[in-house]
């Protein structure tokens, strides 16, 4: 279905990330201005192939990046590169193109001085970033995302097994080393230790 409006998205964002804050409704203003300036009027829809969205960030703003974009993990149409960073670049595939946007530290400081009267420092933000204009909300840049065949949707490939685990390891992320299959974590990249 083609963009929807805010307050559309907000009850979307909510149900699926369980409220509605401030992140949740920059995460909603980034991703609309990201598939705007890509020209995308339909991504989670008819266009819903066309774009691979990289989240620098996982916080609540990524789950409401989701909602407008529809790309998500397990249709690996969403990366995360933990950054901490609130921004997150739209990839259109089609036209091979990419934009990537990142929220102004001076929008919490600009919400302080467009709503004094608002206590909460959440609800002050939250109207805040429905109303400011995208140009004092973000910046954004037109870049490159060199993206291999290996990590767009759809990529098929054989399933190899490590040879120290015996697990399966699919998407070419195995390791060669000293002639043995190995997968990430056998090669050392673990991020979790055995008891």
């Amino acid at each position: 279905m083609p963009l929807q409006s805010l307050p559309e998205y907000e009850l979307l964002a909510a149900q699926a990330h369980g409220h509605l804050c401030a992140g949740q409704i920059l995460g909603l203003r980034m991703a609309l201005h990201g598939v705007t300036l890509l020209g995308i009027e339909d991504p989670a829809g008819a266009d819903r192939k066309r774009l691979v969205t990289y989240v620098e960030i996982d916080r609540c703003m990524t789950d409401a990046i989701t909602v407008i974009t529809g790309c998500r993990l397990g249709k690996r149409a969403l990366k995360f590169r933990d950054f901490g960073k609130a921004a997150a670049t739209f990839c259109d595939l089609r036209e091979n193109r990419a934009v990537r946007v990142a929220a102004l530290e001076s929008s919490k400081q600009r919400a302080r001085e467009l709503y004094p009267e608002i206590a909460d420092r959440n609800q002050q933000q939250m109207r805040a970033y429905r109303e400011l204009p995208a140009a004092e909300l973000f910046h954004h840049q037109w870049v490159t995302v060199a993206i291999g065949p290996e990590d767009l949707p759809g990529f098929k490939a054989p399933r190899v097994v490590c040879q120290i685990c015996g697990e399966g390891i699919n998407f070419q992320r195995e390791v060669s080393r000293d002639g043995c299959i190995l997968c990430r974590a056998c090669a050392g990249e673990r991020y979790y230790h055995p008891a």
